[in-house]
């Protein structure tokens, strides 16, 4: 069973903690992603899991096997790369067969494998070129296939598309995911991009400044942030935040500052009644607002005036001033917003996100 194991993973450079205590389970057959900026320990811990990185200290295990020790090659993984690292002066079928024949595999074995793979990833006539003669879009499928041919237990990929330009890393973020349902093997993917991250998971692994900030499926880290940081790196355009006060009139619970008043949803006014009186941060994501109509509740709704007019075609983004704070409101492309103007907004109160101020954690 392909199941990978971290338990108490940490890695130290001199002073630098880079991984810190990471526990996580990959399920056998799973698509997982660790997502996270720049310097937050991802690829740092995919190449400890791929022997490429000393471990500091902690566990690693391939099913019930502990591969602290092994070398790369004894793992039963196969890695792509962002720069794709082939060979120039070999063809495309020697470098996806050449770890085949490092492993002394028979030729006629060979052959079945990089023919079956290619097939796989539509470049069986790109066999006979060099690596200069291709495409970044056929490096990349190159780069595959050359894992492919394998038949690893687990798949690593480290941002294996940040080199595309965006129209064919769409176009191979939809492959991945059908290759991954093909093979039916366990995968470790990592990106800094939230939207390859939230489209091709299983599960999403947030990470910051080295540890683990949420572990679960795409939409449940998005929908149900445990913490300020979840909730503003996961989504594009990221969740607008406010410094609120929570106050009380004619027994309702609101979030306060200036030039806006927001009503707590009951469900959470029990939870937010300790709060009273006291500063906390509101969260609304761009998509949870729209420009107001006559039928919507006056104290569901609020006045902002247009800085930014972003017109993307199915969507228009505005950003908006409400008293000294901005905010990004997603809306319908008939809305016609004029700059430094007025525009009335209003919100889905279930939607709304509350975040202690002193801890960053989500108060539900």
């Amino acid at each position: 069973m392909a199941q990978v194991m971290l338990k108490d993973l940490n890695r130290k450079f001199d002073e630098v903690h880079a991984v810190k205590d990471v526990n996580l389970l990959i399920r056998d057959k799973e698509f997982i992603v660790l997502v996270g900026p720049s310097g937050c320990g991802k690829s740092t811990t995919l190449r400890m899991v791929a022997g490429l990185e000393d471990i500091t200290s902690g566990e690693i295990y391939l099913g019930d096997q502990l591969v602290n020790n092994l070398p790369p090659k004894d793992r039963d993984m196969a890695m792509v790369f962002q720069n794709y690292a082939l060979y120039p002066h070999m063809t495309v079928y020697d470098n996806m067969a050449f770890g085949l024949k490092m492993r002394k595999f028979p030729k006629a074995d060979i052959e079945k494998r990089v023919s079956e793979a290619a097939t796989l990833l539509g470049i069986p006539d790109l066999l006979k070129r060099k690596p200069r003669q291709l495409s970044g879009g056929q490096r990349q499928r190159v780069a595959v296939g050359r894992a492919i041919v394998r038949h690893p237990q687990v798949f690593l990929f480290d941002e294996p598309l940040s080199n595309l330009d965006a129209k064919l890393r769409v176009q191979m973020r939809v492959e991945l995911k059908r290759l991954h349902e093909r093979l039916e093997t366990t995968a470790i993917y990592v990106t800094h991009d939230q939207v390859e991250a939230m489209t091709l998971g299983d599960r999403v692994v947030i990470m910051k400044d080295g540890s683990v900030q949420q572990v679960g499926e795409p939409l449940e880290v998005y929908s149900r942030p445990r913490n300020k940081f979840v909730a503003g790196f996961m989504g594009s355009p990221a969740m607008n935040f406010m410094d609120t006060t929570i106050t009380e009139a004619a027994g309702r619970l609101y979030a306060v500052t200036t030039g806006l008043r927001v009503k707590v949803p009951l469900e959470r006014a029990a939870r937010l009644a300790s709060y009273k009186e006291q500063s906390i941060t509101l969260g609304i994501r761009p998509e949870d607002l729209r420009e107001a109509r006559g039928s919507d509740a006056e104290d569901l709704s609020f006045d902002a005036v247009v800085d930014v007019v972003e017109p993307l075609g199915s969507e228009i983004l505005l950003d908006t001033r409400v008293g000294s704070q901005t905010i990004v409101a997603r809306v319908d492309p008939t809305v016609r917003a004029r700059l430094h103007e007025k525009i009335r907004l209003t919100y889905v109160p279930e939607r709304l996100r509350f975040f202690d101020n002193q801890t960053e954690e989500a108060i539900v």
